[in-house]
Parts: C-alpha cells; structure tokens; sequence
C-alpha cells in the first residue's frame, strides 16, 4: 500500500525523520536514517509498561489518547485513539522522538517478557513453515505499513494470529488482509486452514 510521506527533519547533519500515513488512519509511521531496534520488535500499550525505555514513555506522555507504539528496524509507529487531531500530534510525536533519539539504544532488551509477545513460544515443524511462507509474501508488506504479525498457535488446522503496530487497530488487517492470508496459505501450505486473530489483537 502506498504511503504518504509528511515531513522530514534533521538533528545537524545525523539524524533524519520522515512522518508516513498507513492505512490505519490512526497509526502513523516515524522513520529514522538511525535504527530504533536493532533485532526484533516490540509494542508497548500502555506508559507503565515503558518505564525502562524513555523513547516511548516520552511519546505516551505527549497525550493520553495515544494507545500504542511500536518499535522495528528504523522506525516507530504511534497508534492514538482516533480523538485527536493528527495535525497538532504529529509535531508533538517529532519533537520527543528527535529529543530523545541520540541516547536511545537500539540493541535494548525487554526486562520482563511482555504477554503479548508470542516470539519466544515453543515452535512446531508447521508454525516455522508458515512462518517462511509470510516472511516472503505477507509480511514486507506489513512491516511497510508500520506493522507486524506474529504467530500464535497452530492446532487442528486453525492457525491464530496476533497483529502488532499499525496492524493492530486497522479495519482492512481485520478483515481483508486476515482473508489474504488465510487464501495464501490455503494455496501454499494446507487447503483447509482457518486464520483467527488473537483476542486483543484489534
């Protein structure tokens, strides 16, 4: 999907960021020249769960309306609750990123694993073959639009799926790109798998 590129500003000659719309109109990609998590991802919904990381608690603290933020590779998506005006947000959201970049780590790890962190759970010869299978078709396309996917469980033919970033709130994940997958996998991996999102997902 196509995304519309906003804005961009520079910390001396270092550091860049540029503001791209998703198709969530509530998520809103910031995009670094300077990684923000070096290996994995990781989503934090709330400022108590941030405390360790003073990125994302300096964005939670920008409004209470803002329910999530993300971090992968080189940028951060910010999800609000649709209540506020994007316009004023956005500049706000810039300002603490640009603030707080330079003494941002991106190798950090997460003290306490999160509950809904699915990456480390035990993984069947099935689950790391579906996983292949997204990983080169669904999932560049999500990690374009400032999101994820991970997978859940995979049992009785039903394979549970739980979306992250931008993917987390947005209609069209919920229900088109759900039915895409589903399709993809139904061709490629097995005709009678069912895909269900994670309760909590969306």
């Amino acid at each position: 999907m196509d995304m519309k590129s906003i804005d961009c500003k520079e910390i001396g000659m270092d550091v860049r960021l540029m503001v791209q719309g998703t198709p969530n109109p509530n998520a809103f990609k910031f995009v670094l020249n300077v990684p923000v998590k070096s290996e994995g991802n990781v989503t934090y919904k709330t400022p108590e769960e941030c405390m360790d990381n003073p990125l994302a608690k300096a964005v939670f603290e920008i409004s209470g309306h803002i329910r999530e933020v993300y971090f992968f590779d080189n940028y951060v998506t910010v999800t609000q609750d649709g209540l506020e005006d994007w316009e004023a947000l956005e500049e706000k959201i810039k300002i603490a990123i640009l603030a707080k970049i330079n003494n941002h780590d991106p190798n950090f790890k997460i003290a306490v694993p999160k509950k809904d962190d699915y990456s480390q759970i035990l993984r069947t010869p099935e689950m790391d073959r579906i996983d292949a299978i997204l990983n080169d078709t669904v999932r560049p396309a999500l990690q374009m639009d400032g999101g994820d996917l991970q997978l859940v469980s995979y049992k009785d033919n039903v394979l549970t799926v739980f979306y992250q970033g931008a993917c987390g709130s947005c209609p069209s994940a919920s229900m088109g790109t759900l039915m895409a997958i589903e399709n993809l996998l139904r061709n490629e991996f097995n005709p009678e798998i069912v895909v269900q999102l994670k309760e909590g997902s969306y």
